[in-house]
């Protein structure tokens, strides 16, 4: 089969129009804002997760103590601003001390629209 060559210009164009580059664009931009917005919150999740666990570790048995430790890290960790001693949920009973938290995080994103991100943890 012998194909006909094509004319200059009826090459067929590929590729994203210029109101898809926008789009994409947008959809990228908004996607960082979020990102921006959100990972200060885990940064401060994981600092939590980790001082509880060191906590657990070091062999505090009794409620009030676990309390005092848990606020004597977040006077240091600069990050934990979300919960307190009072707000863990301390289970001495058994061989090994249970310590949980959870709590709720609200990340507005623009003015009426806010992201509502429910954390818990606890030791392992």
């Amino acid at each position: 089969m012998i194909r006909a060559p094509r004319a200059a210009g009826a090459a067929r164009q590929r590729g994203i129009s210029f109101l898809g580059m926008v789009f994409l664009a947008i959809i990228i931009a908004f996607v960082g804002v979020v990102a921006i917005k959100v990972l200060p919150t885990l940064n401060e999740y994981f600092t939590i997760r980790r001082a509880v666990q060191k906590i657990a570790d070091s062999g505090a048995s009794s409620v009030p103590e676990i309390r005092r430790a848990f606020e004597t890290q977040k006077q240091i960790e600069y990050s934990i601003s979300d919960i307190g001693g009072g707000d863990l949920e301390i289970d001495t009973t058994g061989d090994k001390v249970k310590i949980r938290f959870a709590y709720d995080k609200e990340v507005e994103i623009m003015d009426p629209v806010f992201l509502l991100i429910k954390y818990r943890g606890g030791n392992r």
